[in-house]
This record gives structure tokens, C-alpha cells and sequence, in this order.
């Protein structure tokens, strides 16, 4: 059985510096104290600078003495972390775990890893070789992906909102399509010609 009070403690702790730290964690659905979703800032300097990485957090029943299960909802590209499916290789969610561990420490590694990744102990081979052997285009891929995937998508949002105006559709109308779809400009266009 999952300890709540701490998890809840846990949830304050991390909570309470978000703008210095860049983590945060809430609870996925408002209501399962095991199922939380975490937020990490992209590090500075790094080719995800910028973004920001949803991670989704489910706790064992035996949690704290079993580690977390952690998950990146972002695409990413990156050699320790599944381009596929989000898998995270990073030795503190397997045997490393300690109970002094925390939530908040555990997205600390996970941000740090992003800053550092650690392409001998891959969980994404294909983007472990790129890193390896050709540094500049593993840096402009990662850059993208944090673009296309965990960027802001405002100005993206301007973007197609012109492109579906200049297209005759009303502004009003192109703005809550958009919005419905979560941005996908194809999903819009497909729900605005179909009426």
C-alpha cells in the first residue's frame, strides 16, 4: 500500500519551488494519489532548452521502498529514454532506488539526464549511435523534437491559425477547431471542411 501522507508530503515539497527547481508533480486525475503526472523544465544549455517534458508517475504498492515507474509522455529523442514509447533507462527507477529517494529527486535525475546522457547504457540504441557518431545531427534532431513536441505551441498556433484563415475559413471558427483538436492542423482542417 502506497504511503499517502507521504506521497502528499512529497507532492508539497516538490511543488514549493517549481520556478527555481523546473519539476513539478500533480496527481493525474485529481483523485489517485498513484497515478501522477510530473513536469520537468528542458536544462538549459542542452538541445531541449526550452521544453517542457510531461512524465507520467504510477507508484507500486510498495512504494517508497520500490521505485517509482516513470515514463515520458513527451516525445523525445535522446539515447537513455525510448523514442518509441518513452521508456527511461536511469539506474535510480531500477536497482538503485533507495527509500531516501524522493519524487522530486528522481525528476532532478531525470532532468539532469537530459543535460547528460549516458549513450554506453542505452534504452534507444538508434539514437545512442547517432550520439556517438554523429553529435551534430543528434543535437538538430533533439532540437526539433523539442520544438515539434514540448514547446509551447503559441506561436505554432498563430501560424496555423493564419494558414486556415488564408484558406477562407472564419477566425472565430478556425480558433475553437484548433483548440478542439489540441492544435493538430490536419484534425482541424478535416473537421472545418466536413462543417
Amino acid at each position: 500500500m502506497v504511503d499517502v501522507s507521504r506521497v502528499q508530503k512529497e507532492l508539497a515539497e516538490c511543488n514549493r519551488d517549481r520556478e527555481v527547481s523546473g519539476v513539478s508533480i500533480a496527481l493525474h486525475d485529481g483523485a489517485n494519489i498513484s497515478h501522477l503526472t510530473g513536469t520537468i523544465a528542458g536544462p538549459a544549455d542542452s538541445p531541449y532548452e526550452g521544453g517542457t517534458f510531461t512524465i507520467d508517475i504510477r507508484l507500486p504498492g510498495g512504494y517508497p521502498f520500490e521505485p517509482p515507474k516513470m515514463q515520458f509522455v513527451t516525445k523525445v529523442w535522446h539515447p537513455n529514454i525510448s523514442s518509441q514509447n518513452g521508456a527511461i533507462c536511469l539506474d535510480i527507477l531500477k536497482d538503485q532506488w533507495s527509500p531516501a529517494l524522493t519524487l522530486k529527486t528522481a525528476l532532478l535525475s531525470l532532468q539532469a539526464l537530459l543535460s547528460s546522457p549516458a549513450p554506453d547504457d542505452p534504452q534507444d540504441a538508434v539514437v545512442a549511435q547517432q550520439y556517438l557518431r554523429d553529435y551534430p545531427t543528434f543535437a538538430a534532431t533533439a532540437r526539433y523534437w523539442t520544438e515539434a513536441f514540448a514547446k509551447s505551441t503559441s506561436t505554432g498556433m498563430e501560424e496555423k491559425v493564419q494558414k486556415l484563415v488564408e484558406m477562407g475559413f472564419p477566425e472565430d471558427l478556425v480558433r475553437s477547431t484548433l483548440k478542439s483538436v489540441d492544435g493538430d492542423e490536419n484534425m482541424a482542417l478535416e473537421k472545418l471542411c466536413s462543417g
